[in-house]
């Protein structure tokens, strides 16, 4: 179920006209915005209206893990690869081939981490933690962040050759504030899903 847009302001006119013309391309995206803008919809609607839509869409939060916990969450690691690795498991990178693969928050991602993932976006391989075997994958990748990528890249906290392999389509989303000819379209969007479930819920009232 594609997420709708909501507003009519010529700033998401255009986001949904670069969603059509990026959806089948297989470029790479950054998806910046504030928090709560909108940034995983975006996404969502990327994947919907591409080919992979049938295909796995698989997200991760870069922010909410400590980086060896990211490491292996992104790449998988086998059985025996560290302490408590007592079976094998499948990374994000394997579980969204052939899909869509959403990195939230990328801004926060260790400059170690920016290095495996730069390889995977050159080659389309990646070693599991403990495993020296490469495996391929064929994942669409989408980044997200609230952060000025172009900044940290500027300072040296991100790597400029990676920002500019992923940055390949960027895509900004305005705050609220910057188009007021939405906020009455959001209001009466919200009010109205809040009167479904409260219906909704009443059926299920004793």
């Amino acid at each position: 179920m594609i997420v709708p847009f909501i507003g009519k302001s010529e700033s998401i006119e255009r986001i949904k006209e670069l969603v059509a013309h990026v959806s089948d391309t297989g470029l790479n995206v950054v998806i910046t915005g504030e928090s709560g803008v909108g940034k995983e919809v975006v996404a969502q609607n990327l994947y919907h209206s591409s080919q992979r839509k049938n295909k796995p869409f698989v997200k991760v939060n870069c922010a909410a893990l400590p980086e060896g916990l990211l490491e292996s969450e992104l790449f998988g690691f086998e059985k025996g690869a560290f302490t408590g690795a007592d079976r094998k498991r499948r990374g994000k990178f394997e579980l969204a081939n052939e899909g869509v693969l959403l990195l939230d928050e990328i801004g926060d991602m260790s400059l170690n981490l920016q290095s495996k993932l730069l390889h995977v976006l050159r080659s389309g391989e990646f070693a599991p933690i403990g495993s020296e075997k490469e495996v391929k994958t064929d994942a669409w990748v989408l980044a997200a962040t609230h952060q000025e990528l172009n900044e940290k890249a500027r300072t040296g906290l991100f790597r400029e050759d990676l920002y500019y392999r992923l940055n390949v389509a960027p895509l900004r989303i305005p705050s609220l504030r910057e188009r007021n000819e939405d906020i009455l379209l959001l209001f009466q969007h919200f009010a109205e899903a809040a009167a479904q479930l409260n219906r909704l819920l009443s059926q299920f009232k004793v």
